[in-house]
């Protein structure tokens, strides 16, 4: 099995962006020791604060934002971070060439229960012609983004990641500490029978986005069989479907808190659809291909549907009467 470093340098990954992506490697080596110890080392539980998105914070959230905010800071290639546990863009090193934003643990609602947790993160490169910490440092599309990747926190610590070419996935190797390529690219099918969706916010959907169920998913005899699969965690579903295809949606709906969706376009939405779209797949916002979507505020939230192209694609045309 090959290293890390050598697959990137074949990708012709720039070298300061290899060093960048190990920062970042480094955070979760450690993020993962401490997800591995739970209760033995006092990470489980909430704080009594809440983060700029209005949810209580888990212990653990806390301490992956400050591994990375700290590592990532202490980078002389970083210009800038920008965290879901941040209120504001942070400063970095000035004149540096790359801006990182990350949501440190994503699906931490599972930390307590020993479910699937994970870190997301994406690289772009810095702007000259704004303050280093300003929001309009984030304010690029999707597309811009020259490294995405995903951390999944599980029976084994996984690496998936794409530096614009193919997705590939590392495993940690415990004994020496590194990750090791595993496979080294995904193609997501173009149409499965499985589907993740918080069902439990149908009373709240549209018309059309509960025709679809009701009609289409339900009742079409195309999908009989098909089977819902939902983590409460965003990462882990995403994995799934990375391997092994199918469909994730969070559409907007009725409520105050969630009528431009739930999904957060930088932190998440972004690189999990660059992930996406590098394995085969496709990855949209209201029909919108979410990678050419301007970014107007830091933690703007998006209604997403990513996963098997014929299936999204299908989601679409339903809901949106394409």
């Amino acid at each position: 099995m090959q290293r890390l470093i050598p697959v990137l340098k074949k990708d012709n990954v720039e070298l300061e962006l290899i060093m960048l992506i190990r920062t970042i490697l480094a955070a979760s080596k450690e993020i993962s020791f401490r997800v591995s110890q739970g209760a033995l080392a006092g990470v489980l539980g909430s704080t009594l604060d809440e983060n700029i998105q209005g949810e209580v914070q888990k212990k653990l959230d806390v301490i992956a934002n400050q591994l990375l905010k700290d590592m990532l800071l202490d980078d002389d290639s970083v210009r800038a971070i920008a965290s879901e546990e941040e209120d504001f863009v942070v400063a970095g090193t000035p004149n540096a060439p790359y801006i990182v934003a990350f949501d440190p643990l994503d699906g931490s609602s599972n930390v307590d229960i020993n479910g699937q947790i994970g870190t997301i993160f994406t690289i772009y490169k810095a702007r000259d012609d704004v303050a280093d910490d300003s929001d309009e440092q984030f304010a690029q599309c999707g597309n811009q983004q020259l490294c995405a990747g995903y951390i999944l926190y599980g029976a084994s610590t996984l690496l998936v990641m794409t530096t614009g070419g193919p997705t590939r996935c590392y495993t940690l190797d415990l004994t020496h500490g590194g990750y090791l390529l595993t496979d080294s690219s995904f193609n997501i099918p173009l149409k499965t029978k499985e589907f993740a969706v918080n069902i439990a916010n149908y009373r709240y959907w549209s018309e059309r986005e509960q025709f679809y169920f009701d009609e289409v998913l339900f009742q079409n005899e195309e999908h009989a069989g098909s089977s819902m699969r939902w983590n409460a965690a965003m990462i882990g579903d995403m994995h799934r479907i990375v391997c092994r295809g199918g469909i994730f949606l969070y559409p907007a709906d009725s409520r105050k808190t969630s009528r431009n969706g739930k999904i957060r376009l930088l932190y998440e939405a972004n690189p999990l659809a660059m992930i996406i779209e590098k394995s085969g797949g496709r990855a949209t916002s209201l029909g919108q291909k979410i990678l050419d979507i301007q970014p107007d505020s830091l933690h703007q939230r998006v209604p997403v549907a990513l996963g098997s192209k014929e299936q999204v694609d299908e989601y679409n045309k339903v809901t949106l009467k394409l």
